[in-house]
């Protein structure tokens, strides 16, 4: 949805111009799982793709067109990096790393970050067992649909302008001060819940008029999964999070919504104009940038924020809302949050370049921190294990839990893959199957699905549409830049 509604910003002739025309220069393979673009045309650092060879084939041309652009900006640091389940994004592909040092004029890029600034994913564990959960599986299915608002049309809590400017100050704080959840959540949340710095007024009054019934709903494109443990790979990692065999988790993916689009789209607008005026240029317009000490790079780095903060706020209700559903069914059980990491964003960090301790910008695109055991920036609940992630996690796929490597914070700004790679088939299921069919497939599958609509999301979501989180998963283990401790199979699907 985000890439159809950056696509409006310039007419016809624009986007006609701003075709990319990189010639493709021949990837080096320096492992079975990295491959490198050495500097050509222009580029100020190589590109790096962590990816096996059926991978690679999967991402198609664009990754590497992008990566090339991409790697032509100003004040870019140490590599421009795509991880094992990168696809062709709006200026950036998805899966996608960059780092900008602001003392050698480094810019900031919308596109580098997304337009749903801040989706991520809260993962609960309920101490529930499958045994417990599963004859209550379809009235819990159906009352979760209905406690949490899900669709374009939803609404929810409305805000008032002093509630809206609040929540984009302190994100799930605020929501934990409104009464959703309990202060022990932002325990194992990134940056006790909340991202500093933010300044709602940056946020124009169309995006948080966009945003203003919608926190605590499942928008467009945003789901939430009931789990079950399947495997187990770590058992010590796995015992220190409290992760148990055949145990009961859920998972919310989703992000700051219409604010986060509109903040993008706002700014890329505003940098796609001054770009000439600091003496910016770049081969795509889609690339608009603006330097990191410039007003229009420090607007959008507080709106930025903000939208993070949105999106933080929205998984504590949302979060909230699973907890008070499942105490319906189930008295006695208690639910816990296991962690919460945010995609698409850009964090000030700290990193080694040339030998060089560097303060960076670091931009996420699909992709999330990974730090390693012992960081200082983790919480206390995470120091001895890592950062916790998940990867993949469909109606149809399992998801990993993971943590951080102490290979991966020295290859890669220290981050890991959002494992929802791009669509192998663009058409899913609806091209050779009828819905009917696709969701007999889904019965086979033992997953129950709820959702606004259900031939949208058995076309998004049909086995074929996607890539394999399996092999991401390996690619990314086998890179170094996570390490998974738990694999999670899919029993309840609701999709905004």
């Amino acid at each position: 949805m985000a890439n159809r509604f950056a696509a409006s910003l310039f007419d016809a002739k624009d986007r006609e111009t701003a075709k990319p025309m990189t010639a493709l220069h021949p990837l080096v393979r320096k492992s079975a799982t990295e491959w490198h673009i050495e500097q050509h045309n222009g580029m100020r650092v190589p590109g790096i793709i962590f990816a096996t060879e059926d991978l690679i084939r999967v991402m198609g041309d664009q990754v590497r067109r992008q990566i090339i652009q991409i790697a032509t900006l100003p004040g870019i640091a140490k590599a421009v990096y795509a991880l094992p389940d990168a696809g062709g994004g709006y200026g950036f592909p998805r899966g996608g790393i960059t780092a900008f040092d602001p003392e050698q004029g480094g810019v900031v890029a919308s596109g580098g970050i997304g337009f749903d600034i801040g989706w991520g994913v809260r993962t609960l564990r309920t101490g529930l067992t499958v045994a417990e959960l599963l004859p209550q599986r379809e009235a819990l299915a159906d009352r979760l649909c209905a406690a949490i608002p899900v669709g374009v049309t939803t609404r929810s809590l409305r805000l008032t302008p002093r509630g809206m400017d609040a929540m984009l100050l302190y994100g799930a704080s605020w929501a934990v001060q409104m009464g959703y959840g309990f202060a022990d959540d932002l325990e194992r949340i990134e940056d006790r819940g909340f991202m500093a710095d933010a300044d709602p007024s940056q946020v124009s009054g169309v995006a948080k008029t966009r945003q203003r019934d919608e926190m605590g709903t499942l928008g467009s494109g945003s789901y939430l999964i009931v789990q079950r443990v399947a495997q187990i790979y770590d058992a010590r990692v796995a015992e220190a999070m409290g992760i148990n065999l055949d145990e009961i988790q859920v998972s919310i993916h989703c992000g700051s919504q219409g604010l986060g689009q509109q903040i993008g789209t706002d700014a890329h607008q505003r940098m796609a104009t001054v770009a000439k005026s600091h003496g910016i240029t770049f081969p795509n317009r889609d690339l608009a940038c603006a330097p990191l000490d410039s007003e229009t790079g420090r607007q959008y780095l507080g709106a930025m924020r903000a939208g993070v903060n949105c999106a933080l706020a929205n998984r504590q209700m949302i979060a909230h809302r699973v907890r008070q559903t499942f105490s319906r069914f189930f008295p006695e059980s208690w639910m816990e949050t296991l962690c919460d990491a945010s995609y698409n964003a850009c964090r000030v960090e700290t990193h080694a370049v040339d030998n060089q301790m560097r303060t960076l910008y670091v931009h996420r695109k699909g992709a999330s921190r990974a730090l390693e055991p012992g960081h200082p920036e983790l919480p206390a609940a995470w120091r001895e294990i890592g950062q916790p992630g998940l990867i993949g996690g469909a109606m149809n796929a399992p998801a990993y839990i993971t943590v951080g490597t102490l290979a991966g914070q020295q290859r890669a700004f220290g981050s890991s893959c959002h494992g929802k790679g791009p669509a192998l088939n663009p058409g899913g299921i609806a091209g050779s199957q009828s819905v009917p069919e696709g969701q007999d497939v889904l019965i086979r599958l033992g997953t129950l699905i709820r959702g606004s609509s259900l031939h949208g999301v058995l076309v998004k979501e049909a086995p074929e549409a996607r890539q394999d989180a399996n092999a991401v998963v390996d690619a990314a283990e086998q890179s170094g830049l996570a390490r998974r401790v738990a694999r999670l199979e899919p029993l309840i699907y609701i999709r905004g």
